[in-house]
């Protein structure tokens, strides 16, 4: 067999002065100086790929909360069983968040760490015996919190967080996202999925009242996303299924009734990998028309922070 080969002597070869670089000084790190605060930290990164991103939604959310418009948290379960609820109490003090909306899992290790003071539970060997997901009192003061609220017309979120108010006991009140909700005025809407939560395996859940007052938060949070037209901002914070699904109904929703808008706002996923319906749903789709979209992916305990840092410091700094 004879193998041909190319001749590298007659390539053309094109001067480097011509060359259009993507890389340049501008844009490297900076070793750490004399000045040490976060604001220097997030400078000294490289002005390329996800530390460019990162800045950008930074920038963007200080600017949406700056201009009043809306900024519309989705979080997702683990974003609050590693931690982060007090990082997203900080914004929702500072009048960030104009909507949060949680899903099923998120709202119980919210409440468990609120009410019980832990959470997060070993599923497998609880799983082994049958006891995974049957904590009595979890099962019981979330059922009966969501069947009250269906009674009296409200929503699964605010159902859940008037009845942490009521409680006499919170070993975990300063971590709490409903609690800081119920306290601050900031709406909280819970989404469910009937057979994904733990609180369905109790006797006391209640189909019609799950039913009646998630679909009621899922249509308060699609009154709340006209707020995001033209420079507001929604974060999908570790929710890889429910949350990027029930955005883009409630997103159909708004622009059906409000002539298309809103538009123009920008668009970020935080999650440890790239899942393929908060690419489409929230960061890609809704931003075709106008608008910025990102992809940030890495540890929640990691990038969450430096997301939260950032924002409250860019709004300290431009207040004065």
């Amino acid at each position: 067999m004879r193998y041909r080969e190319a001749d590298l002597g007659r390539v053309t070869t094109v001067p480097l002065a011509g060359r259009r670089n993507k890389v340049d000084p501008s844009l490297l790190a900076a070793a750490p100086g004399g000045d040490r605060t976060f604001t220097a930290f997030l400078d000294s990164l490289p002005d390329v790929l996800a530390a460019r991103d990162l800045r950008a939604v930074i920038a963007g959310v200080a600017s949406a909360a700056d201009a009043g418009r809306g900024v519309v948290l989705l979080v997702g379960g683990h974003v609050i069983k590693v931690g982060l609820g007090p990082l997203l109490r900080a914004l929702m003090e500072r009048r960030v968040v104009t909507h949060i909306a949680l899903n099923g899992a998120a709202a119980i290790h919210d409440f468990e760490l609120a009410a019980f003071g832990g959470t997060s539970e070993d599923v497998e060997s609880g799983l082994a015996d049958g006891s995974f997901g049957m904590a009595e009192e979890t099962g019981a003061e979330m059922n009966a919190a969501i069947r009250a609220a269906a009674k009296l017309d409200q929503g699964m979120g605010e159902g859940l967080a008037a009845a942490l108010h009521a409680r006499e006991a919170l070993p975990g009140r300063a971590a709490s996202l409903l609690l800081a909700a119920h306290e601050l005025g900031v709406p909280v809407t819970v989404h469910a999925a009937i057979g994904a939560e733990i609180t369905h395996q109790h006797p006391g859940a209640d189909g019609a009242a799950i039913g009646a007052t998630s679909h009621r938060d899922f249509r308060r949070l699609a009154g709340a996303l006209p707020s995001l037209h033209q420079g507001g901002a929604v974060l999908n914070l570790g929710s890889a299924v429910v949350l990027p699904e029930v955005f883009l109904k409630a997103l159909t929703i708004a622009r059906n009734l409000e002539s298309g808008r809103p538009t123009h706002f920008l668009a970020a996923d935080f999650d440890m990998q790239r899942h393929y319906r908060p690419r489409l749903n929230v960061v890609q789709r809704p931003t075709r028309a106008g608008g910025e979209g990102y992809l940030l992916t890495g540890h929640h305990e990691l990038m969450i922070p430096l997301l939260v840092w950032g924002v409250v410091e860019r709004m300290e700094k431009a207040g004065g």
